[in-house]
């Protein structure tokens, strides 16, 4: 895999563990989580695709997910944090610390978070611009106001989104170096 992001940031990720790059919708989990992916030689799990049709069906009719919604797609997230031999990344809005400690208690070994976030009107702007997702633009209230910040949880990292995706990337593998989850390289 390329590590053109690792060597631009002058950084070598070396953490033995799995990566979730959370926030609400239109944070840019997604570019951000395959950055962090290649720059640690991890595979990338676009945790979108793990929701059940029944959650994607409600998302793309404007109806918030409940709890008992998210339970399902949290446990598959889980479960592939737990599978195989070698730690991955993967994207999740993980809104709540009972999600976030589910995932951690799923996964069997560490996990880091990197909390991705932005202004309402940067994440509105973003959602309106964007084509092919089922999630609606309606719908970000609703994440924000679930949205339990994570700022002190253990391997948690908070990164800004407002500067261009490059900074944004570079920031976050720094942020992971700072947590001891990256070395310099």
């Amino acid at each position: 895999m390329s590590n053109d992001h690792a060597s631009e940031a002058g950084i070598r990720l070396a953490f033995p563990g799995s990566i979730v790059v959370m926030g609400v919708s239109g944070t840019g989990k997604t570019s951000v989580g395959e950055a962090i992916a290649a720059a640690c030689g991890y595979r990338f799990v676009e945790g979108d695709a793990l929701h059940p049709e029944e959650n994607i069906r409600k998302m793309s009719a404007g109806i918030p997910l409940t709890d008992a919604d998210r339970l399902p797609w949290l446990k598959e997230i889980g479960r592939q944090l737990a599978a195989g031999e070698a730690p991955l990344v993967v994207s999740c809005s993980a809104l709540k610390r009972s999600y976030r400690d589910l995932l951690r208690d799923c996964a069997g070994g560490p996990v880091a978070f990197v909390y991705l976030h932005g202004e309402r009107d940067v994440l509105i702007g973003r959602m309106q611009r964007r084509t092919g997702h089922f999630m609606p633009a309606s719908l970000l209230d609703t994440q924000l106001a679930t949205l339990e910040d994570p700022a002190g949880e253990p391997l948690t990292v908070t990164v800004d989104i407002a500067p261009p995706r490059p900074d944004v990337i570079h920031a976050a593998l720094a942020e992971l170096a700072g947590l001891g989850v990256a070395s310099g390289g």
